[in-house]
């Protein structure tokens, strides 16, 4: 008597071609992945400068003039909540006229902040995306943002 047990299984050829899709579909969508997190890093940056905004604005409004000094005498007392990836601030020396970020440059490009009695320029700085290329946002005395070097591109 012949047991007729009708065996069902995929063969190793199927096998291989499902992996191979899923491992396409994967690698197609790593790029878009890795631009998603550097955009939700970049509104780290926004929420922080529209800080150091009104930190600027509340400065000039007890003292007549805007500062470049975000910690110390004279200074206003302004870091980033948490943990930052941007450094914020002005040129200067780090912990006074600037925070330094997790995703921190060479720092060179917070030279483009200034601070006067009538104006104020503040800039945030990362390389986002670790391309070596930083992504460089200022806001000024009149809340205009800009995107002086755009690291998503």
């Amino acid at each position: 008597m012949m047991n007729n047990v009708n065996n069902r299984a995929f063969t190793l050829i199927e096998l291989m071609i499902v992996v191979s899709i899923v491992a396409f579909l994967a690698m197609m969508s790593v790029p878009s992945y890795k631009k998603f997190v550097a955009r939700s890093r970049r509104s780290e940056a926004q929420v922080n400068l529209a800080s150091l905004y009104a930190a600027e604005k509340a400065y000039w409004a007890e003292n007549g003039v805007y500062t470049n000094v975000l910690m110390g005498e004279k200074g206003l007392g302004w870091k980033p909540e948490g943990k930052n990836n941007y450094s914020y601030g002005f040129g200067g020396a780090e912990g006074v006229n600037y925070i330094k970020g997790a995703m921190a440059t060479d720092g060179s490009g917070l030279s483009q902040g200034k601070a006067d009695k009538n104006s104020f320029v503040a800039v945030a700085i990362a390389d986002i995306d670790g391309d070596g290329k930083p992504d460089v946002l200022t806001i000024d005395d009149k809340k205009e943002f800009k995107i002086v070097q755009d690291d998503l591109q």
